[in-house]
């Protein structure tokens, strides 16, 4: 099963870092979000192509029409929370709030039920998991915030599971779609999304497509825009993992999306027997 998903931000919604940790900071930038998601949908529609966009409610309530021509195409409409934080710098009331207000933002355009939910960063981690508490508690259904090893935002490596499998807290039970791990020389590799799929070689990604029978892909519009502006203040490392391959990457979804069959998270949902699936037992109060 290989999932296809995006989060819908702009090319300044880098995480941890000053220069872009605020809206009045994003204000003073240049907006891409519109020409990245157009090379997007094209993309998709020359492959008659469906696909999850975990989207933030800012971007609902700035830009509602790109929401809407989302919707208007037959994609899958999902929370990828409101402001862009990490979910780990929040205290639980204040992550309480983005969510509510990120679900209420996407509803109010689209008109439909929020059911899944993405942390940016895949900032969830064992000392917040009460974030699925809360998920639960505002009707999401389906969760992909689990990044089950080491991160520099953190990751649950705890987790201990690279499928997907029911998270049960407290007696309530949500949907986890983690990201995909494979396996090389005794440690773990993420290859399906961001800085890694434009770093890693098509020929090995394809290697490693071929060999998984779970893959979650998380793309961002600004990984396919070569053109965007260099963000202050960032780390040599930080720069090359965000710049790295953006030249190539248009090219290499191309050829990603030719080779390899997808769906997106609400088809891949349908088609689980979610009866025989893993239950992960957080606990009864977290």
């Amino acid at each position: 099963m290989n999932i296809l998903t995006f989060d819908v931000e702009d090319w300044f919604h880098i995480l941890d870092n000053e220069s872009t940790k605020n809206e009045k900071q994003w204000s003073q930038l240049e907006s891409r979000i519109h020409q990245n998601m157009d090379k997007i949908f094209a993309l998709l529609e020359k492959h008659d192509q469906k696909a999850t966009f975990f989207t933030l409610g800012w971007v609902a309530r700035k830009y509602p029409e790109i929401i809407r021509k989302i919707d208007g195409l037959g994609h899958d409409i999902a929370n990828h929370s409101d402001m862009h934080q990490l979910a780990y710098e929040f205290n639980r009331e204040e992550f309480r709030q983005d969510l509510e207000c990120s679900i209420k933002s996407i509803e109010d355009v689209v008109g439909k039920k929020v059911k899944a939910y993405r942390a940016p960063g895949f900032s969830v981690m064992h000392q917040n998991k009460w974030v699925f508490d809360e998920l639960i508690k505002n009707g999401i259904e389906m969760d992909s915030s689990v990044f089950p090893a080491k991160r520099a935002h953190g990751g649950f490596e705890e987790f201990g599971y690279a499928e997907p499998a029911y998270i049960e807290v407290g007696g309530s039970r949500i949907k986890e779609f983690p990201i995909n791990l494979y396996p090389v020389f005794g440690k773990d590799i993420i290859f399906s999304g961001g800085g890694y799929f434009r770093l890693i070689p098509y020929t090995l990604i394809k290697y490693f497509m071929n060999k998984s029978n779970y893959v979650m892909t998380y793309f961002h519009p600004r990984d396919f825009d070569a053109e965007q502006p260099m963000i202050e203040g960032l780390s040599a490392f930080r720069r090359f993992k965000s710049y790295v391959g953006l030249k190539g990457s248009s090219h290499k979804l191309d050829r990603l999306i030719e080779d390899f069959s997808f769906v997106d998270l609400k088809e891949a949902d349908a088609s689980i027997d979610w009866s025989k699936a893993k239950v992960i037992n957080l606990g009864e109060k977290i």
